[in-house]
């Protein structure tokens, strides 16, 4: 009897361990937005990331409003971002748009990385380039390359560049646009190492493409610990990187830094805990918006001035973009409604 009940606790530990690291979250995520300066404007427009089905989500019963608006669902076919795309013309009042899309979101960790010899398939190699916004061949990457680009496995230099984007930059706070610009030069050149998680991921990013590793960043929304209510604040951007043999892996340097600076955790050696905690996927409630859409067009203002990276709702009134950063002119938030 003794030796079936340890059994059965053995058991028990190894599902509740499985419970705890394959973490499921179902909800409704919803987006509130208004145009509040497009009253008696000729024309305004609203582009809204739209969120899609992958290997960490599934995305269902997507519902629409928007009175008045001429409503499409585009696609920016050089930078991959997929949108919802809201047309007002000569709109009385304030135009407003609520998405909601059901989300059963479940990302895990990913403990047993494999590596084989197997070439990168022709689908990822567009991640290996370099974009205006994205210099792989210059600055910190030209240099810091150099110590990563001959070790001998793909997953050794991801490891070793995630360390060395942990030891140069920082968490800054002082940040106000958003999760930051995403400019890994400037980042590293200009801010000696500080910014926020768009920031920090460039730095992985840029790196890692310029060490041969077709890596990308993600936009979306991590809700740690998962809540119900209001989850505007809660934009991030992480990373993905690729191994022959198991596919896209997760990395998140910045969350790392973010911790660090909420426990006042000084060296990266001191912070092993959430240095493995947020290497190879984590059980957090993350739902992604895009990816790497970098130099993202979406109308003609941003074919002159393309946006660095595409995860808040973007508008235009009579073809002027509204500072997405200003909440009296340009609103919009964000709901989870968790089962």
């Amino acid at each position: 009897m003794r030796k079936v009940l340890c059994v059965l606790l053995v058991v028990m530990a190894v599902l509740s361990f499985a419970a705890v690291s394959s973490a499921e979250y179902k909800g409704t995520l919803t987006f509130e937005v208004s145009l509040r300066d497009a009253d008696k404007a000729e024309k305004a427009e609203l582009w809204l990331p739209y969120p899609l089905s992958d290997a960490n989500q599934t995305v269902t019963d997507v519902d629409i409003k928007a009175d008045g608006a001429r409503i499409g669902v585009e696609r920016d076919p050089k930078g991959g971002a997929v949108y919802l795309h809201a047309v007002w013309t000569k709109p009385e009042g304030t135009p407003k748009l609520t998405a909601s899309f059901r989300v059963d979101s479940h990302y895990t960790k990913n403990a047993a990385l494999k590596e084989t010899k197997d070439a990168f398939p022709p689908e990822v190699m567009k991640y290996l380039e370099a974009t205006p916004s994205l210099p792989i061949d210059k600055g910190f990457c030209a240099e810091a390359s150099m110590e990563f680009i001959n070790k001998p496995t793909i997953l050794e230099k991801a490891q070793g560049i995630y360390r060395w984007v942990l030891e140069h930059t920082f968490r800054d706070e002082s940040v106000v646009e958003g999760c930051g610009l995403g400019l890994p030069i400037r980042t590293i050149s200009e801010k000696n190492g500080g910014g926020k998680c768009a920031d920090i991921s460039s730095v992985f990013v840029a790196l890692a493409r310029a060490s041969g590793i077709p890596t990308r960043d993600v936009y979306g929304l991590r809700i740690d610990p998962a809540k119900s209510g209001e989850i505007t604040g809660n934009y991030h951007c992480w990373t993905e990187f690729y191994l022959p043999g198991t596919g896209w892996v997760m990395a998140d340097p910045a969350d790392v830094r973010k911790k660090m600076l909420g426990e006042k955790i000084e060296k990266v050696d001191d912070a092993a805990k959430w240095t493995e905690f947020f290497w190879a996927g984590d059980d957090l409630l993350r739902i992604a918006v895009n990816r790497d859409t970098r130099e993202t067009v979406l109308s003609e203002a941003t074919a002159k001035t393309p946006l660095t990276y595409f995860m808040y709702p973007y508008a235009e009134i009579d073809g002027k973009p509204v500072d997405w950063f200003s909440p009296k002119t340009f609103e919009f938030k964000v709901f989870m409604n968790l089962d």
